[in-house]
């Protein structure tokens, strides 16, 4: 049965798809679809706007409609739902997907590994796998690391991402317009509770859409109970760092 009151309303042509909005709705009455934000169920929406101040470009507001009526039953529901299926796909991809394997690479130090690549550059890269999807809180490489949480795009972008970057730290790569926002938080939250993370390097684009990234990070390590010192740089689409951040501990 339908109800006369307030709900959120998504303009989609002002949205962007950088899915702010979906890390402030404890709901998860908001998902990105197809790069824009949609209303999962009008059930799940409880109409008080906390995902209102989070909207860059202004794509949300509340309005006063016939819709259904908010309901915390079925969102509970439906966030275990969720919880259920991340869950049942962490089991199955350890043995069913290779590229889920978990390798730790003795990376290339020295003067012989060097004269091996010739003026190709050398790889940082010290473990496997590398998205953020993929790799499982427990993984012995996140043990008293320095995580690199890296925007997919930024090692095409900056042409040096190894030497300025990588080294000496774990790399976390992801993109939280196209994955499971909700679902990234999560994964933060149980890399902080098990591993004594020394300290986050987060380095995303320009694009509106990569600002989430590091609240995606600082939401995972609150939920945990953590204070990790993070610093966030800002890479350009040329490939220049526009912009850098610190937050100690």
């Amino acid at each position: 049965m339908k109800y006369l009151r307030k709900i959120i309303e998504i303009d989609e042509e002002r949205c962007n798809g950088c899915g702010q909005c979906v890390l402030s709705c404890a709901e998860g009455a908001i998902q990105i679809k197809d790069s824009k934000a949609k209303l999962v169920s009008e059930a799940y929406c409880d109409g008080l706007g906390a995902c209102l101040g989070e909207c860059p470009q202004g794509a949300l507001r509340i309005v006063e409609r016939e819709a259904d009526d908010f309901d915390p039953e079925a969102v509970e529901h439906y966030l275990e739902e969720k919880k259920g299926i991340e869950k049942a796909a962490k089991k199955i991809m350890p043995c069913g997907c290779p590229s889920s394997n978990i390798q730790v690479l003795r990376t290339p130090c020295s003067q012989a590994d060097k004269n091996m690549t010739g003026d190709r550059g050398v790889s940082a890269l010290s473990h496997w796998p590398v998205q953020i999807r993929l790799v499982p809180a427990n993984a012995p490489f996140l043990k008293d690391a320095h995580l690199l949480v890296a925007a997919g795009c930024t090692p095409v972008a900056y042409p040096d991402f190894h030497r300025d970057f990588a080294s000496s730290k774990v790399i976390l790569l992801g993109c939280p317009k196209f994955d499971d926002v909700q679902e990234y938080i999560r994964k933060f939250e149980e890399i902080f509770k098990t591993a004594d993370i020394r300290q986050v390097t987060v380095l995303d684009m320009e694009v509106p859409c990569c600002s989430a990234l590091p609240k995606i990070v600082r939401k995972g390590m609150q939920m945990a109970g953590k204070e990790v010192p993070m610093e966030e740089m800002v890479i350009g689409i040329r490939g220049n760092i526009l912009q850098r951040k610190r937050t100690a501990a």
